[in-house]
């Protein structure tokens, strides 16, 4: 039988406006998974606060990152879909669809049954596992097969925080970046989620931010938990990079609302660093795999601007993984063993 590989990534709007914006936030932002509400509730907020102000502030973020090519997110993710195309060979179609946006995962699906595959790999290319990122991606996936594949030949990756080529890659992007820098501290900035969504991924109900040490370790009990995995790969990559304990530390940005979100958070771990004496900062973001509007522009711009007003003096910012040959190959090691 033919195999076939779709890479999933979150989205994009197809152009730095405000239409082609609020069109992709209500695809975005009206999944249930990622805003975890009633419909009702999620349906006000939605049309009655979020559309009517935040597209056109994101479409100026979008315009300040946006290149010649188009949206980096797509322009990367496209780069790693053709080099792992080229690693598996003609005869292993590839394919990239986006969970929210262009190309869209039914046109990319539709791509693999026309090109002769007949078992089906799903990696969506986020390393460590949520049910806003993964799970609904999966899911949405199983609504669009139609038929055309058997549940028992389409097979998914649900996380790979800690697969050896994913750190490896890492590793091999880090590293130049903080010789280079010599920097007085890393940090390790990934998406944040809600403290409910977490809870909510507890199959206990008990262990998931009970206590401050809960994400310590990681574990049979909380081994799908986003923050736990999250910790793990900042420990994993310290390691990798010969870090001190006292050199490196973790935070979590991108959060939207009032209610409390996974802590601690990026934009204020990022003023007490600098606060803190710390004058020379890398910071690397291990949950993107590719360079977007949460890397270079809320981090690269604003993340950079919140360090040098709070008395940091040089804000280096590490790239994804992106569609480095390391990657690339690991990408591929990954399709082939699943």
């Amino acid at each position: 039988m033919r195999d076939g590989l779709l890479l999933v990534n979150l989205g994009t709007p197809d152009a730095p406006r405000t239409p082609e914006v609020r069109r992709y936030l209500r695809e975005f932002l009206g999944d249930p998974y990622v805003l975890t509400m009633p419909a009702v509730a999620r349906w006000l907020l939605l049309n009655l606060i979020i559309l009517p102000r935040r597209p056109k502030q994101s479409a100026e973020a979008y315009a300040s990152i946006w290149t010649e090519e188009g949206s980096p997110l797509l322009v990367n993710s496209v780069a790693l879909a053709k080099g792992v195309q080229a690693e598996l060979g003609d005869d292993h179609p590839v394919e990239l669809g986006m969970r929210y946006g262009s190309p869209s995962l039914a046109d990319a699906l539709a791509r693999l049954h026309a090109r002769g595959a007949e078992r089906l790999t799903v990696i969506p290319l986020y390393p460590q596992f949520a049910n806003a990122t993964t799970t609904t991606t999966i899911e949405r996936v199983k609504e669009l097969l139609g038929g055309r594949w058997r549940t028992d030949d389409v097979r998914f990756v649900e996380w790979f925080h800690g697969d050896p080529g994913f750190l490896e890659a890492s590793e091999e992007v880090i590293r130049p970046v903080i010789d280079e820098a010599s920097p007085d501290h890393v940090l390790f900035s990934y998406h944040g989620l809600p403290e409910s969504q977490i809870r909510d991924a507890d199959p206990s109900g008990t262990h998931c931010l009970a206590s401050a040490d809960c994400c310590a370790v990681l574990g049979d009990v909380n081994r799908r938990c986003y923050r736990a995995q999250c910790l793990a790969t900042s420990r994993d990559l310290a390691r990798r990079l010969d870090l001190e304990d006292a050199r490196w530390s973790s935070a979590f940005q991108s959060r939207l609302g009032r209610t409390p979100w996974i802590r601690p958070y990026t934009d204020e771990r990022l003023a007490e660093l600098a606060r803190d004496g710390v004058r020379n900062l890398v910071v690397v973001e291990p949950s993107f795999t590719a360079d977007c509007l949460e890397t270079l522009e809320e981090l690269g711009i604003r993340g950079r601007e919140t360090f040098l007003a709070a008395g940091g003096e040089t804000f280096t910012l590490a790239p994804c993984v992106n569609a480095h040959p390391r990657w690339v190959r690991a990408v591929a090691d990954l399709a082939r063993r699943t």
